[in-house]
Parts: C-alpha cells; structure tokens; sequence
C-alpha cells in the first residue's frame, strides 16, 4: 500500500477505477485542478493507479495540460504542437525531452532575472516608487490577458496619482515611463 507521501515529500495520488482521485496526504478526493494549483504552488506528487500501482503522473500531467487548452488557456501553438508530434519514432525523440526541460529551466531563469532587474531598477531611488506602480500596472494588463473566455477581465490598475505641481511634472513623468518602455523593450 502506498504511503501518503515518500521520503522525498512527494505527495501520493491514487486514481482508481472511477477516474476519481484520492489525496493520500489529505486523505480527501481531488480534482485535477487540485493537482493543477499543487503544481503552481511547487507540490511534487506522484500519481499512481489505485489498482495496477502503475506510475500514471504524465498521463495525468497531459490531462491537466489539455484542461487548460480547452478552456482557452492556450499556450501551445498548433505548430509547435505539430513540430512535437513529428519528433515521435524519430530518431532524436530520446533527446527531445531533455532539451525541452533545459528550455524551461532558461526560460524560468530569465523570468527571474527579469523580474529582479525591474525590482532592482530603481530600488533606493526616486523612482522607486514610479517602477514599482509600473509594474503593478504591466502585471494587470497582463493578467487582463489572461482572463478566461466569458469572464469579465480583473480591473486595470488605478493610475498613479498626480504629482503636485502641474503640466511640468507630468512632462517628467511621461519621459521617465518612456525611459522606463525603453529599458523593458531592452530586456525583453
């Protein structure tokens, strides 16, 4: 019988015959969007089937995957979708998913190194301030595009209140959100 979770931490999920899934850790019946937000939040579990105690965490990855797709959170490009069917039998398919993981692990990398220089930017600085509601705002808008089909989308970021002191400061202001367009154009 399979522990709630392994030496490791890793959280086991049974999924019987009912295609209903079973927390071993909670102890309660879940639903792959359970599985979906422990993946978000870094929860590592195993899936494995309740009677053959069969390893089924991809094929249960994959569902989750197409959940996402079909509710119009599309992240994978037809090509690219195409491109990786094509790779099946072929003779570079033993390579592919170790060069598809280094992608994503760069591709983490740079999302946090992003993240740090915009942070760090002008951190100490009289701008602080100024980048710090920038980035609150670039983060609405790009939640705004990430809202779901028939759903009405989060409200955009309030504007940063007017500085005292006129036309002159909002001249300021326009030529630092320029300089700051300028350096995300740069980074990204």
């Amino acid at each position: 019988m399979a522990k709630a979770a392994d030496a490791s931490g890793t959280v086991i999920i049974k999924k019987y015959a009912n295609r209903r899934l079973y927390n071993t850790e909670s102890s309660s019946y879940i639903t792959l969007d359970h599985l979906a937000q422990m993946t978000r939040d870094g929860r590592d579990f195993k899936v494995i089937d309740a009677k053959s105690e069969e390893d089924i965490t991809r094929t249960v990855l994959t569902q989750i995957i197409m959940e996402e797709e079909n509710r119009g959170q599309t992240m994978l490009p037809v090509s690219f979708l195409r491109q990786l069917i094509s790779l099946y039998g072929d003779s570079m398919q033993a390579v592919v998913p170790q060069y598809l993981e280094a992608s994503m692990d760069a591709f983490r990398q740079n999302q946090k190194q992003f993240r740090s220089a915009m942070e760090g930017a002008f951190a100490g600085g009289p701008f602080a301030d100024i980048a710090r509601r920038n980035m609150d705002m670039f983060e609405a808008a790009a939640n705004a595009f990430k809202s779901q089909p028939g759903k009405a989308a989060p409200a955009a970021a309030t504007p940063p209140p007017a500085a005292p002191g006129g036309e002159g400061d909002l001249a300021t202001l326009r030529e630092q959100m320029a300089a700051l367009q300028a350096r995300l154009d740069k980074l990204g």
